[in-house]
């Protein structure tokens, strides 16, 4: 259950995305390089196969290591998109384009956002939506909802099966899981009314509504989609009303807790950082990115870890000849990844609460001095500064890795959290 925030102010658009996964699904940051003339004609994605695009635009990514496609990620032109999964009324059992699949070819082909829009949309009418979206999960299928922006505006994609609704966003949005659009789409599929008709999800009573048509309730609701929509939507409206707006103001929303004094053992899914802890509430924010899009160059930042109230938010680019410390040398290699050493602090941490203060207390005082670099560059550092920025979040990393990688796991007794953890540390190999 994820978040996904834009912001649009000063000729400058600011993206900003949690992704909440099972808490054993590592979320590895990868960089792709553009693609000129492949000759190749078709193209394995997580469970369908089809047509290759021959030109294809550099990527980075933040995907789920198992998967083809990718919960959020930023293309070489300036695009950046994040997803949002939605438990529509004609989600399809076959096997089709998962919603990370969508998102990752909406990169590599869009050279705008509104052309990432229409690839994405072309697809989904073409191949579908469908198949298993979990990593242990295998009874879960979703449809997907979309934020798409670059420099110069951003949408909000819904979809329901093949069917689609957008619309563009003029200052700021949020999206979760549940839909949004209701009668004020700007863009549609093609017979859309007719064909809910059709299928009973319109009675011809009144003006066509999105998400009363398509939308469900139950899952919505136990997952906490409609308050952490609303978290989300007061955050970037107070965000909105500084004179300037600052990258790390747009990373501490996603930090955001519903009870901001809880641990994560009494956390919620009302949580826009969100901690597993049980039946309910089974997802984990695996990874986080912020991105700020303007018209002669774009930044962006990913976790590349858990939790991002426990994470420092690191810089990325497509300077090739840089080798950024929240990349992974590929899009599986979980064994000695970033994500794999925070899991290390993260899950000694989140049971030991005066540590973790300190811990977190450490977090502001080097992502100021990281992004401080790139404030006083104008946003246009060098090599050297980017170089600098780079090493400020991996010493500080590497710090805490060093200091509790071999501490031991203290489980509060008789509680259902620290069992919990207890099994999930034993699946995942932290047992030790």
């Amino acid at each position: 259950m994820c978040d996904t925030h834009v912001l649009i102010k000063n000729n400058e658009v600011y993206f900003a995305k949690n992704s909440n996964r099972e808490p054993g699904e590592a979320q590895l940051v990868v960089r792709i390089p553009e693609q000129a003339n492949d000759t190749q004609k078709k193209l394995r994605t997580t469970h369908i196969t089809i047509d290759q695009a021959p030109r294809r635009h550099g990527v980075i990514l933040s995907k789920p290591f198992w998967i083809w496609g990718a919960e959020m990620g930023a293309n070489d032109q300036g695009v950046v998109i994040g997803n949002e999964a939605i438990f529509s009324r004609v989600i399809e059992k076959k096997r089709g384009l998962i919603g990370m699949d969508l998102l990752r070819l909406g990169l590599e082909r869009g050279d705008t956002a509104e052309h990432a829009l229409h690839v994405i949309t072309e697809l989904i009418e073409k191949y579908g939506q469908g198949g298993i979206c979990g990593y242990r999960d295998h009874r879960l299928r979703y449809d997907n909802s979309f934020i798409i922006a670059d420099a110069g505006q951003a949408w909000i994609l819904e979809t329901a099966g093949r069917f689609w609704a957008a619309k563009k966003v003029e200052t700021v949005a949020a999206i979760s899981n549940c839909l949004t659009i209701g009668k004020d789409y700007d863009l549609k599929s093609e017979g859309l009314e007719d064909k809910a008709k059709q299928k009973g999800l319109f009675k011809s009573k009144g003006d066509f509504s999105f998400k009363k048509a398509f939308d469900t309730r139950l899952i919505p609701y136990f997952a906490g989609s409609r308050h952490r929509l609303q978290s989300g939507e007061n955050a970037l409206r107070q965000t909105f009303q500084e004179q300037q707006i600052s990258l790390y103001q747009m990373m501490n929303n996603l930090r955001t807790h519903y009870d901001q004094t809880a641990s994560p053992a009494s956390g919620t899914n009302r949580d826009i950082c969100t901690h597993a802890g049980g039946f309910i509430r089974r997802s984990q924010t695996c990874g986080s990115m912020v991105s700020r899009l303007h018209h002669t160059h774009s930044l962006h930042f990913f976790t590349g870890t858990s939790a991002p109230c426990m994470s420092i938010f690191k810089p990325a680019s497509f300077d090739y000849d840089a080798d950024f410390y929240v990349l992974n040398p590929d899009g599986k290699t979980m064994n000695g990844s970033l994500w794999q050493k925070h899991e290390h602090i993260h899950r000694r941490l989140i049971f030991m609460d005066k540590k973790r203060h300190l811990f977190q207390e450490s977090i502001a005082p080097a992502e100021n001095q990281m992004l401080s670099i790139f404030e006083n560059h104008n946003y246009q550092p060098d090599k050297e500064a980017v170089g600098k920025a780079d090493d400020i979040v991996r010493n500080w990393t590497e710090q805490w890795f060093n200091e509790y990688r071999n501490h031991s796991f203290h489980y509060p007794s008789m509680s259902l959290y620290g069992r919990f953890w207890k099994k999930k540390n034993e699946q995942d190999g932290f047992n030790f």
